[in-house]
């Protein structure tokens, strides 16, 4: 069972619609937790109420939309587990979508979630985060070290040339809705590792890719672990995902041969 971790609201519809459909597509089993066991919906922002002139760019495309559309159907999606009721044992692979609104923080700042993080990574399981996901995998700690699971790992995240340019494209009436905290993402996930050269940021003037060119996405893959940028990145890091859990599948029925 792959297990999508969602706050109680606000992630990016793409970044958690595009990879669960992947791997749904793939016939793996997703799951939903959320911090209370409740739906959890995307940032509206994202979804309906857009930005203004500027929703061309920012707001979720059509395509992914209807594929947020189509996840918001499924019934796993609309029965999803608390954090604390989620049995590690039964977790095959972990995925963390990102987003930039207040909600997000009932995911981050959650230690049950990055505990589960920490004992899915450091088991060697197939794990995945992109964007403010990626903060997640900073904060959770290796029981073995007490350093972050990211120590010693090469990752991407959302950057701070991307998190700031979304602020000062909208912060005189929007404020700090692109700056869910006042230190960059990049700049936290960057002190989290061994070498702030472990931190790829991918080309500085970032394409969108699409289904049809998931090439024009950037990601990194180190190990078991796979993270993007952000929503432009997904149709990239789906494929990178699906082919580490499916490596991992793979791997199980020789084992258990």
């Amino acid at each position: 069972m792959i297990l999508f971790l969602l706050p109680a609201g606000d992630y990016d519809p793409t970044e958690a619609a595009v990879p669960w459909a992947a791997l749904r597509d793939a016939g793996f089993e997703v799951r939903f937790a959320t911090p209370g066991g409740k739906v959890a919906l995307a940032d509206p922002r994202l979804t309906d109420l857009g930005f203004s002139w500027l929703s061309p760019w920012l707001m979720t495309r059509r395509a992914e939309l209807a594929t947020y559309r189509r996840l918001t159907d499924d019934r796993w999606f609309l029965a999803p587990s608390s954090y604390a009721d989620v049995d590690p044992a039964d977790i095959t692979g972990l995925f963390v979508p990102g987003g930039h609104a207040a909600g997000m923080r009932t995911l981050l700042e959650d230690a049950t979630a990055q505990q589960l993080f920490a004992r899915v990574f450091t088991q060697g399981l197939p794990v995945g985060a992109v964007c403010h996901g990626v903060l997640l995998a900073a904060r959770a700690k290796d029981p073995a070290t007490g350093r972050s699971v990211l120590h010693g790992r090469r990752t991407t995240a959302l950057t701070s040339l991307l998190e700031l340019t979304g602020w000062n494209l909208t912060r005189f009436w929007l404020g700090r809705y692109y700056r869910t905290y006042r230190t960059t993402v990049q700049q936290e996930v960057t002190a989290a590792l061994a070498d702030p050269g472990h931190f790829l940021a991918g080309p500085p003037l970032p394409v969108r890719d699409t289904a049809a060119r998931p090439g024009r996405g950037f990601a990194v893959k180190d190990g078991n672990y796979v993270s993007a940028r952000w929503p432009g990145d997904c149709h990239r890091l789906a494929a990178e995902y699906l082919a580490l859990v499916r490596a991992h599948a793979a791997g199980a029925v020789h084992r258990s041969g």
